[in-house]
């Protein structure tokens, strides 16, 4: 069912107030889809992300309760996120290829520093690597969309391989640790440490929220620069923190 075809059927079923909020909050789908879509691979289509996001938000419109104390816009993202993250729990989106390059970049980054005491830089890991530099950026470009905390990171050796952070997993939720004070500490003392572009494109991504190609422009790199420098922060950071990733 497309995205217009399923707000026309909401329309014909729902009352007018909930068809209200549905109309007015339609862009934060889009707004939601597009800025996820910049941490996961060309594979996912980010239209795919928008209908089910669209299905969020009509379930959010149903269900949400005016006298709860929260805001209608909080309530639905909460939903319009939850739904496009059930839609990719159903697909492998990262190649395992790609999830092994980036351990054995974690590793590498976590001896370069040890040997240096400061951050090596792209020349140094890719040297280290036995790769020519434009090959080691490739492989980093290749894991666009792998992520500081992965189910996996929680898991018995031998259990599900099958995917990363959008795993369903009863037994151990990543959102627990970033929770946790410790780890929140470490975290930024961490992002403290990056080279000063890796540590201004993090902040663009996460606390400005802009997408790869509007942080590409602040930078003047292309946006599959922005994918290698993001995933290159990534590995820095899960070796800081690889006491709390077993």
């Amino acid at each position: 069912m497309s995205a217009h075809r399923a707000l026309s059927l909401y329309r014909n079923t729902q009352n007018s107030s909930e068809d209200d909020r549905v109309e007015k909050h339609a862009p934060l789908v889009r707004k939601i889809a597009y800025h996820m879509i910049s941490k996961l691979p060309a594979s996912v289509d980010v239209d795919d992300l928008i209908q089910v996001g669209l299905i969020g938000l009509m379930e959010a419109a149903r269900n949400f309760d005016p006298d709860a104390g929260v805001q209608f816009e909080t309530f639905a993202s909460q939903r319009i996120r939850g739904s496009m993250l059930d839609e990719l729990r159903n697909a492998d989106w990262l190649p395992r290829q790609a999830r092994r390059n980036m351990r054995e970049i974690e590793r590498t980054v976590v001896q370069l520093e040890q040997t240096l005491s400061r951050a090596p830089s792209e020349g140094e890991v890719a040297e280290k690597m036995n790769l020519p530099l434009a090959e080691y950026q490739e492989m980093l470009g290749d894991a666009r969309g792998h992520q500081l905390l992965h189910y996996e990171d929680f898991e018995q050796d031998g259990e599900n391989d099958q995917l990363d952070q959008y795993a369903a997993d009863s037994s151990a939720n990543p959102a627990e640790v970033f929770s946790d004070d410790r780890f929140r500490s470490q975290l930024i003392a961490g992002i403290d440490l990056l080279p000063e572009r890796e540590k201004l494109l993090m902040a663009l991504y996460y606390d400005e929220e802009l997408n790869l190609k509007e942080i590409g422009a602040v930078l003047g790199v292309s946006e599959s620069r922005v994918c290698q420098l993001h995933s290159q922060a990534i590995a820095r950071l899960r070796g800081k923190l690889k006491d709390w990733l077993g």
